[in-house]
């Protein structure tokens, strides 16, 4: 198999999972461009003169004001049933009792004996019915959704046009009492905040009790214009009882007499605004869209004549965001510039005129305006986004037109045109209504064939993973053939399905889609034509190759995405699964035989393989390796930041920056350690490139290793003493010291991506040298008493016959000639591979590790470690076999992949926005990035997904590495009985092992080792995401949708992105280091063909520096070499 094949056949199975996952979240994340602009009363809604009776008033704005206060008070999850007034009871029908049911009294007499003075709504709330976005649907009358895509990302603070920024504007003084969301979304708008805080749902009355008691004189002192009023109880009691409970009839009974205090104080000029934000199903919860979720209840009440009518006797339907503008006009404020809400036109009749024809023209002119504002608001949006339909948009644009036209005529002859007045405000409301559907289709609905549909693709995609990892390493088994006619099927269909589109609607397909029919195209007809031409004739339990253990395990962590708590908890369950898992490796080695020599196992258990051959560790080593994994695990999980769902938890202080601390001392003391750790880890990375030998290369890559790196840690450590000291800096020196946080990020994002370069440029880290004579080396042919007894005495008394023959054939040669060969002594290819990842990884560590706060240096230090200790574990139960197949077990692959887990919540990540780490957007950029985004969210996102391109990036390390500890388990020759002392005393005939070159010796499974691998890591990761998917498809009207499995589904979707970038890259540099040294080798042999001298060829691996390694013979791992008369030595 070719390089170009492995990485073509990764690319289209990371297409699969993409299309998969944006499919889903076309179906599944609600999405929106969010503006900023804002309205006022010195710029109307529109062009032309403002409507009938909207001048000239004192306190008039777009319209002249009808109250001067407003009492809101906001019940969460009323649902409509529980305030809808009980018909009395006839005898025929049976009777119903329910908890919940004729508990609100009071609003029914005052409808009863006020029947013009208040109104009972159903009001319909778009989903998601969630707090915070009902909230913002309250304020800005739009339909957020759970992405708004906007400028602040910072926090939930709304940055949109809203009814509080209109009030604080106008200079109106309002209080806000209650839900402590509103903190958040509103920072600083109150006069005066009282709030309570709104997690615990197991708490019914801590927050409506803290209301109460400032509620009431609060209304008496008349300091205030809007006083807002957000009880949690019923919402609270639906999620611990549910709304059948006796508990719902109680907490109703108590919102009731809140009402009826409430109104026994309200003055004349006051309007009482009672609703609730969303409903609640029978259950108690809220989220999705069904009936109970979307029904809320929505009353009104002023001591003022307030309807020209009485109540009809079934309640009015209105939409919820139709508050918004209603409100904005009856105060004389400006209606949100983002609002698509509808007037409640019946609010604006003239009660004391008697002419119906002045009602009507006053209601017209509300809503007028109410459609200049929604006419502007899309004209703006269609030109800063391209969601909404192009047809529709058109059509609405000639009504709101015609509506208009008609509107002006009308104003020029206002009287005696009673049905031309009806037809303006049917077209009118036509309009409004036609854009809040056009949005609700753009916005507001899931999904349910693309949801589906983007799981199955995911679902396909893992298990294409599955069985090609499998099957790849069976011989006859050929991906060209059966890649491109898959991949020809599926662009056929989505070019059949482009133009069957375009031939009958002429619409412009969604692109997800197309490539989604791609994909899914193309991988059922691989699967297919695989299975037809190859994989029928294999038994099934070959094509599953999963081990059980590791197999329990994924099912497991499967299972848990589908539990709040656990996903909440997954910091914590990560490190109980990785500690698990590296038990059970141990235990393999133990029943392998490897941990507690002599005694050797053959017996398979629990699912693994016991491979043939001694062990390469002692018992105490593989034991200390676990022990040293299990004690980084535990240390990684001091740093850990609590989910704001569990408030009992405490964060580490040690994820907060230096600057924030206040001590001088424990600052430099802590300043101190971040440096040590830093030194550190230079000093570990430089100690193993000079145990490989790899440090005495004169390629530029290795001296920037000796210089660079050093320059790295010098400009990381001095900006940390900068940023933990800027604000103690003397006034003369800030200006040095804010130029010193720009120049000191960027250079060492500029010595990273040097050493990057320059190790893509020259990755072969090798130190040859030429020297006259023959190679100091001997080579033993130790004997065997009696003929070999096992494969292991085969593969290793044949490359001594082979070795011994080649050593005479070249001594009769070296004979021939008076000087002797021309030996060629190469050093470091033995490691050649792992020192380029090392190095890479190393210069990818710096710059990401400057993003975090200074004492996450500590957690990368531990992160190295770790992953050192489990490499060398994993290596200890992974046999070198030779010529192959090679292969990675699937625990050492799952066990990676459960550390890059680990290391993201170690590193102070949690899957929710507000965990994000928004500082490192200003790391070099402190004044900002203008108009830039894109740099931005790429360094954030660098920040939040460091651990993820880390350990992709390092993947083929679990590959290389056994080949490298190759060196550490048999540095001498295996001696017969009695030869130990001759073996001491003979220190010239230690043989160091080829290590990373037996992989060039066998390029084809090479090359499939390193599909294999990726396609196993692609399947780990895939499950992890295809379940977030699946959890949130089908959890999609739990409660904690938006805040715990929607935000998961996002950041694994993000995760995997990025890994599948890294895991490409990774294999990318280990094939570019591969094509050097075929590279390296040519030149050699060109240089032996130009000076026509027979030479020979040694190289040395790792056992020892290059000043004292011995040379000895090559494998013919380029037979070019040999064939060309160069002699190959190795060692």
């Amino acid at each position: 198999m070719q390089k170009i094949s492995v990485l073509l056949f990764l690319v289209w199975v990371c297409f699969l999972f993409y299309a998969g996952i944006a499919l889903f979240t076309s179906g599944f994340l609600l999405t929106r461009l969010e503006l900023t602009n804002h309205s006022s009363c010195q710029e109307p809604p529109g062009p032309g003169p403002l409507p009938w009776r909207s001048r000239g008033e004192p306190g008039a704005c777009w319209m002249a004001s009808r109250f001067s206060r407003v009492v809101l008070v906001l019940i969460d999850a009323l649902r409509f049933d529980f305030a809808q007034p009980q018909r009395s009871h006839v005898p025929e029908e049976p009777s119903v009792s329910l908890p919940f049911l004729g508990k609100f009294g009071s609003l029914q007499r005052i409808l009863e004996i006020q029947p013009h003075h208040a109104r009972l709504y159903q009001s319909k709330a778009d989903p998601p019915t969630t707090t915070m976005q009902r909230l913002k649907a309250l304020t800005t009358g739009s339909l957020p959704t759970f992405i708004d895509a906007g400028s602040n990302f910072a926090s939930y603070a709304i940055v949109e046009d809203n009814l509080i920024k209109q009030l604080v504007s106008t200079g109106r003084r309002v209080v806000f009492m209650g839900d402590d969301t509103w903190k958040d979304l509103f920072p600083g708008a109150f006069s005066q905040a009282f709030f309570f805080p709104s997690f615990n749902v197991r708490d019914l009355h801590t927050v409506d009790n803290g209301i109460l008691e400032h509620l009431y004189p609060t209304m008496d002192s008349g300091e205030w214009d809007v006083l807002i009023a957000h009880f949690l109880g019923v919402d609270h009691c639906g999620h611990k009882h549910g709304p059948h409970h006796p508990e719902m009839a109680k907490k109703l009974s108590q919102m009731d007499q809140v009402i009826q205090g409430v109104v026994e104080r309200l003055k004349n000029d006051t309007l009482l605004v009672v609703i609730g934000d969303h409903g609640m199903t029978k259950s108690g919860d809220h989220g999705g869209d069904s009936e109970l979720e979307i029904s809320a209840a929505l009353f009104l009440y002023s001591p003022t004549a307030l309807f020209l009518r009485a109540p009809p006797e079934e309640p009015e339907v209105v939409p919820q965001i139709s508050l918004v503008p209603t409100l904005a006009l009856l105060l004389g404020l400006p209606i949100p510039f983002g609002n698509i809400g509808e007037v409640m036109a019946e609010l604006f009749s003239e009660v004391e005129d008697s002419q119906p024809h002045s009602s009507a023209l006053a209601q017209a002119s509300a809503l007028y305006l109410n459609a200049q504002q929604v006419f502007r608001y899309l004209h703006t949006y269609s030109a800063a986004a391209q969601d909404l339909q192009v047809k529709e948009l058109h059509r609405l644009h000639n009504l709101f037109s015609k509506a208009s036209a008609d509107y002006q005529r009308l104003l020029q002859s206002p009287q005696g045109a009673e049905a031309a007045l009806q037809t303006v405000i049917t077209e009118l409301q036509q309009f409004l209504r036609g854009v809040r559907a056009m949005c609700i289709e753009s916005w507001a609905q899931f999904s349910l064939v693309r949801m589906a549909g983007g799981a199955a693709v995911l679902a396909a995609a893992c298990f294409l993973c599955l069985l090609i990892s499998q099957w790849a390493t069976f011989p006859g088994f050929y991906f060209r053939p059966l890649l491109l006619v898959p991949m020809a099927w599926g662009l056929g269909l989505a070019g059949i399905v482009v133009c069957a589109g375009l031939a009958t609607t002429g619409l412009k397909l969604d692109p997800v889609v197309l490539g989604a029919m791609a994909a899914m195209g193309s991988v059922l007809h691989f699967l297919w034509k695989a299975w037809a031409a190859w994989g029928s004739k294999r038994p099934l339990a070959a094509l599953l190759p999963i081990p059980g253990p590791v197999l329990i395990l994924l099912l497991i962590r499967f299972a848990a995405f589908f539990s709040d708590s656990f996903v909440v908890a997954e910091a914590r369950a990560t490190r109980f699964l990785l500690g698990t898992l590296i038990l059970l490796l141990v235990a393999q080695l133990h029943w392998e035989g490897k941990l507690l020599p002599p005694k050797l196992l053959t017996i398979p258990r629990l699912g693994f393989s016991a491979p043939a051959g001694p062990p390469r560790h002692k018992g105490t080593h593989a034991l200390g390796l676990g022990l040293g994994l299990l004690l980084c695990i535990r240390l990684a999980g001091l740093f850990h930041r609590c989910p704001e769902e569990t408030p009992a938890c405490h964060s580490s202080p040690w994820l907060s920056p230096l600057a924030s601390m206040v001590g001088g001392r424990a600052k430099n003391l802590w300043y101190g350690a971040c440096v040590g750790a830093l030194v550190t880890l230079l000093a570990a990375v430089r100690f193993w490139l000079r145990r490989y030998g790899n440090l005495k290369s004169p390629e530029p890559s290795v001296l920037f290793v000796r210089w660079g790196l050093p320059l790295m840690v010098l400009g990381t450590a001095a900006y940390w003493a900068l940023a933990s000291g800027a604000d103690e800096a003397p006034p003369r020196l800030r200006a040095l010291v804010a130029g010193a946080s720009v120049v000191l990020p960027r250079a060492v994002v500029g010595l990273a991506a040097s050493g990057l370069l320059l190790l893509l440029w020259r990755p072969v880290t090798v130190l040859a040298k030429a020297t006259m004579g023959a190679p100091r080396t001997r080579t033993v042919l130790t004997p065997f008493l009696g003929p070999p007894t096992s494969q292991a005495d085969l593969d290793y008394v044949v490359p001594q016959i082979y070795r011994h023959m080649q050593e005479e054939i070249r001594g009769r040669l070296g004979r021939t000639k008076f000087q002797g060969p021309l030996t060629v002594a190469a050093y470091q290819l033995g490691s050649v591979y792992s020192a380029a990842m090392v190095t890479a990884l190393t210069l990818l560590a710096f710059p990401l590790l400057l993003l975090h706060t200074e004492r996450i240096s500590l957690v990368f230090l531990l992160l190295f470690l770790q992953s050192f200790l489990l490499l060398h574990l994993l290596a200890a139960g992974i046999p070198v076999t030779a010529p192959g197949p090679f292969t990675v077990p699937w625990q050492a692959v799952s066990a990676w992949a459960l550390m890059a887990t680990q290391t993201f919540y170690s590193t102070g990540h949690q899957p929710v926005f507000p965990a994000i780490h928004w500082h490192a957007a200003f790391v070099g950029f402190p004044e900002g990035h203008g108009s830039s985004t894109w740099l931005p969210a790429l360094l954030v996102g660098a920040n939040t997904f460091a651990s993820h391109l880390l350990f992709a990036v390092g993947c083929p390390l679990l590959l290389l590495w056994p080949f490298l500890c190759e060196s550490q388990g048999s540095q001498k020759r295996r001696q017969p009985p009695g030869n130990e002392a001759e073996a001491r005393v003979r220190p010239e005939e230690e043989e160091e092992p080829l290590m990373e070159m037996r992989l060039r010796d066998a390029p084809h499974h090479f090359n499939v080792a390193l599909l294999q691998l990726s396609l196993k890591y692609l399947f780990v990761l895939g499950i992890q995401i295809l379940a977030c998917a699946l959890a949130a498809s089908i959890l999609r009207r739990h409660l904690m949708v938006w805040k715990v499995f929607a935000p998961k589904f996002i950041f694994e979707a993000m995760g995997f992105i990025v890994s599948s970038v890294g895991l490409f890259l990774g294999l990318a540099l280990v094939m570019r280091v591969d094509g050097a040294v075929s590279s390296w080798f040519q030149q050699l042999v060109l240089a032996q063909q130009r000076t026509g001298e027979q030479s020979s060829l040694a190289y040395t691996g790792a056992g020892s520096s290059a000043r004292k390694a011995q040379p000895h013979l090559l494998p013919p791992c380029s037979q070019e070499l040999l064939t060309s008369g160069t002699l190959l030595f190795y060692n």
